[in-house]
């Protein structure tokens, strides 16, 4: 699956033009400045995971071939965290227990967004986000939660056509949490 990432094809430019823009929005500087995101390697995978959640969140509604894109984005992310970590001078024979790790807590942190945007209840949301991305209970939780919400609003009412183009967007963000 992963030679695939090496053919240049139009799904893979959509592919690669997804997962750009989703990582182009996890490094935003808002993130890390107003709502207290450490801008360090852990936070910046907290945060390509939070908007990687985002996007398929709003697949798993979809027919089943129409999934294959989170898929997709799922392996790429991988393979870049894969090449990162090798960047960062982690020796090839641990790379794939941290791999692994951060698999682990990339499912478990699907889980605990996708049960609390599921639960409607605000206060859920705000504790997964303080737990896994602040690291702590912090007034920030409330902020970030709000701008998950209203991502998750406006991607639910992305067309699939977008994503399937390799179009985009996300809410802008702004301190206190306003989009």
């Amino acid at each position: 699956m992963i030679f695939g990432l090496f053919r240049r094809n139009k799904g893979d430019e959509t592919i690669r033009s997804l997962y750009g823009a989703i990582v182009a929005q996890s490094r935003n500087p808002a993130f890390f400045r107003d709502h207290g995101v450490a801008d360090t390697v852990e936070g910046r995978f907290e945060m390509v995971v939070l908007h990687i959640f985002l996007v398929l969140h709003r697949l798993k509604e979809e027919a089943p071939e129409r999934r294959e894109l989170g898929q997709a984005l799922f392996n790429l992310m991988f393979f870049d965290l894969d090449r990162g970590l090798r960047e960062l001078g982690v020796a090839d024979t641990k790379v794939p227990k941290r791999i692994k790790k951060m698999g682990e807590a990339f499912y478990g942190r699907v889980k605990a967004y996708d049960d609390a945007l599921a639960s409607g209840e605000p206060k859920q949301l705000e504790l997964a986000i303080a737990r896994n991305i602040l690291g702590q209970p912090a007034a920030e939780a409330s902020a970030l939660a709000a701008y998950v919400r209203a991502a998750a609003a406006d991607l639910s009412a992305l067309p699939f056509e977008h994503l399937a183009g390799g179009r985009i967007s996300f809410p802008l963000v702004r301190h206190g949490g306003q989009s």
